[in-house]
């Protein structure tokens, strides 16, 4: 298991959070406890870290639900884009490694994409192009200024829709078939100069097997599943860990997440999804994870002992990469203008009216399924939620779960 010399040990202590000794964290379990109780959550897992110890572990459950099997911590968790911070940090590791820099244009390595063409403002057709002021860059996919999209959070938008008519997200497709897909559509925008939420981890995925020589499983099990003993992630799921998958579910009132009620979603993101071997290996949102695995995965990006990553390589991952004036924006939501972009994740460089007051240099994202994850380098703590809940990760819940968090943990 040994990958170079930052891992000739395992960067990570077995998930065995200390004894809770205080009442600290008793507003916070109250809290997870009545989201469980009135209908919002089906179930939840919480780890909290100081420094790299685990101080604080919650699960909370309704049996009911959970089809009369209470959630444990050894329950697994559909990551969606939780996905992406393994990518983000697999392309690292290639960057560390010297085989790609940041600044290269993705034709390098994926010529499909080259000599890209831009929708130009207000077009009504396909056609309606401009070519690129510049080539798509490494750094362009790690921070989502591409110019692709995602094809799901913008409807009626043209590339939106343009997205879905090509099927995109069709499982079937190979990430090399995917980036074949997408150099047919245009760009949304010049590479840099805005900020979408898109398939650019997706691309990276295709990225690292280029380059790698592997498969993107094989790569995420040899870099980075393995030597951090994250025995429970992956894309495909055995009989025994299929049998540790949570349920998913759905808010009763998708419009309104403050509406208590849940509805059980089968065979999503599709029929037979992470038990049907050869469907595409998702580097945006494909992974299966569990509580332990996630947090084995934080405590190898924060210092106090041998680290996935290069010191200097995380602190660019904790920095804004993001032109003066953009920010991450999503359609109908409210706009954080200092929620910025690293490498890979969301900065907060200035935390909004949602934020924990002490939030400032955190990192963050989460995933469609209600997973989330937060690192704060500066105060050298760190969280993770898991529960199933579609389209939830910024919900009410995920609010209250980190600012009971920061409260807890004395910040």
């Amino acid at each position: 298991r040994q990958a170079g010399a930052r891992q000739a040990e395992s960067p990570t202590r077995p998930f065995r959070p200390q004894p809770m000794t205080t009442s600290h964290f008793q507003p916070l379990h109250a809290a997870l406890q009545a989201q469980v109780q009135r209908g919002f959550l089906p179930g939840v897992s919480t780890a909290l870290l100081g420094g790299r110890e685990g101080v604080d572990r919650c699960v909370w459950d309704d049996a009911g639900i959970q089809a009369s099997t209470p959630l444990r911590e050894d329950h697994l968790f559909r990551g969606f884009s939780n996905t992406k911070l393994v990518t983000s940090c697999a392309v690292l590791l290639l960057v560390e490694q010297g085989l790609l820099t940041l600044d290269d244009p993705i034709e390098r390595y994926l010529p499909e994409l080259g000599q890209r063409q831009v929708l130009r403002p207000g077009a009504s057709n396909l056609a309606d192009v401009e070519p690129a002021r510049q080539p798509i860059t490494v750094r362009h996919l790690m921070t989502h200024t591409a110019g692709l999209s995602y094809g799901l959070f913008n409807p009626g938008a043209l590339l939106n829709d343009a997205y879905r008519q090509a099927r995109v997200h069709r499982p079937t497709l190979s990430n090399a078939q995917l980036v074949s897909e997408l150099a047919a559509l245009p760009l949304a925008f010049h590479p840099g100069e805005q900020w979408e939420y898109s398939l650019a981890t997706d691309v990276l995925g295709r990225l690292i097997e280029v380059t790698s020589g592997e498969t993107l499983g094989r790569f995420f099990s040899r870099r980075i599943f393995e030597p951090l003993d994250m025995v429970d992630t992956a894309f495909v799921l055995n009989d025994e860990q299929d049998r540790r998958l949570a349920t998913l579910y759905a808010g009763a009132d998708r419009a309104d997440p403050t509406v208590p009620g849940l509805q059980r979603l089968d065979d999503v993101p599709y029929p037979g999804a992470y038990r049907t071997p050869g469907m595409r290996e998702a580097g945006g949102g494909g992974l299966i994870s569990s509580l332990a695995d996630t947090v084995r995965l934080l405590q190898a990006l924060m210092p106090g002992g041998p680290t996935l990553l290069k010191a200097e390589t995380l602190a660019d991952m904790a920095r804004n990469h993001l032109a003066p004036g953009l920010c991450v924006r999503f359609p109908d939501a409210p706009v954080n203008p200092g929620r910025v972009f690293g490498l890979g994740s969301a900065v907060l460089a200035q935390p909004g009216p949602l934020d924990p007051p002490g939030a400032a240099g955190e990192v963050n994202w989460g995933g469609m399924a209600g997973t989330l994850w937060w690192i704060n380098p500066r105060l050298g703590i760190a969280g993770v939620l898991m529960t199933q809940r579609y389209l939830g990760f910024g919900d009410p819940y995920a609010v209250e779960f980190k600012r009971l968090a920061y409260q807890a943990l004395g910040h």
